[in-house]
């Protein structure tokens, strides 16, 4: 397994990265319940599974975390000019951030309406009463912050394909 270098991101980084860019478009997917009342396939086949596939975007994200904090001096350095590079780590910690609240709130709002968590069947966090305020909390940030980190998600690959077709500078390819 290659480690990450100032030139490239490693194996475990991209590995992290494209498993949850994946995890990350199936969720969004879930968007498409909105549409007919869920009933399509998309809301029939994707939307059963969200809870599983969150608490592992949960797992991955502290994962990755942790790795990305072990390995900043190793990472690239951002491409020119400067001002490029501040959006882009201001848009890396959004991402983040986004992927850290939504496993939250998504927890808060089951544990919160007393149903507990359960995972890909295995049950995390027992049933118990309900406490409304976490199931609030969850409520009011579960949404829009899923809204805004697909329209975060968006913006990355935009201007991952700009860096990798218009600027050809190599900062794609350092992920791929």
């Amino acid at each position: 397994m290659t480690p990450d270098t100032r030139e490239r991101y490693g194996t475990l980084s991209r590995l992290l990265h494209w498993t949850m860019a994946v995890l990350v478009i199936w969720q969004a997917l879930k968007l498409f319940d909105r549409v007919n009342d869920g009933e399509h396939w998309v809301g029939q086949i994707l939307v059963p599974w969200h809870i599983s596939i969150g608490t592992l975007i949960g797992v991955l994200i502290v994962i990755r975390i942790i790795w990305a904090l072990r390995n900043l001096d190793n990472r690239p350095p951002p491409a020119p000019p400067p001002t490029l590079g501040m959006l882009a780590r201001a848009g890396h910690i959004a991402l983040y951030a986004g992927m850290v609240l939504l496993p939250l709130s998504g927890i808060s709002i089951m544990v919160g309406n007393g149903y507990g968590l359960e995972g890909f069947g295995l049950q995390i966090v027992p049933a118990g009463a309900e406490i409304p305020w976490l199931a609030t909390f969850g409520g009011v940030l579960h949404s829009p912050v899923a809204w805004l980190t697909v329209l975060l998600a968006i913006g990355h690959i935009v201007m991952a394909l700009w860096h990798g077709l218009v600027r050809k500078d190599g900062v794609l390819q350092r992920m791929l």
